[in-house]
C-alpha cells in the first residue's frame, strides 16, 4: 500500500462535549491536556516506530476557551529528535462549525521519549527538515531543548 501519510506530522479532530466541560460550560483544561498527550503519543509513535513516554510540556497557554459543540482540531509535528527523544509541537484551533469561525486556542510542546517494549530508551531515526518552515521548527526546537538542558533540577 502506498504511504500517504507524512510520518512527521498528524492531525487529529474531536468534538467538544457536554462530559468534556468545566463549570463555565466550556472545555475543561485537563480534558484538553489528555487529549493533547494522545496527540503528541500518536504523533511522535508514528515517527518513532515505536513506544513513547511524555517527559515534559512546554509552553502551555490557553489563549481561548473551547466552547463545548466546537469541533477542536490537533494540529501536531516532529520539530526535533535527539538521539532517544524527540519534540512534538502542537497547535490547537477551536472551530464552531455552525458558524465557520475559527480560533487559535492552545500551544504546546511535548518531549517525548521512545522506549521498547520493556521500557528502556531507543534510539529514534535522525529528522531532516526540508521544507522553510520544518527548518525553523527545528532550530526552534533546538533552542528550547538547549534551554531545557539548562534547568537542571
Amino acid at each position: 500500500m502506498e504511504d500517504i501519510f507524512d510520518p512527521k506530522s498528524l492531525t487529529m479532530s474531536v468534538l467538544a462535549s457536554p462530559n468534556m466541560a468545566n463549570f463555565s460550560g466550556v472545555m475543561h483544561g485537563g480534558e484538553l491536556m489528555k487529549l493533547l498527550d494522545q496527540v503528541a503519543y500518536a504523533c511522535a509513535t508514528r515517527y518513532c516506530g515505536c513506544g513513547v513516554v511524555t517527559i515534559g510540556v512546554d509552553g502551555m497557554v490557553f489563549k481561548n476557551p473551547i466552547p463545548i459543540g466546537s469541533l477542536v482540531i490537533f494540529l501536531a509535528s516532529v520539530n526535533y529528535v535527539g538521539t532517544t527523544s524527540c519534540e512534538v509541537g502542537i497547535k490547537v484551533i477551536s472551530e464552531d462549525i455552525q458558524n465557520r469561525f475559527v480560533s487559535h486556542c492552545n500551544s504546546c510542546y511535548f518531549t517525548m521519549v521512545a522506549i521498547d517494549k520493556h521500557g528502556k530508551k531507543v534510539k529514534i531515526p535522525p529528522l531532516t527538515p526540508t521544507t522553510e518552515i520544518e527548518k525553523r521548527r527545528f532550530e526552534a526546537a533546538k533552542k528550547r531543548k538547549e534551554f531545557r538542558v539548562g534547568i537542571k533540577p
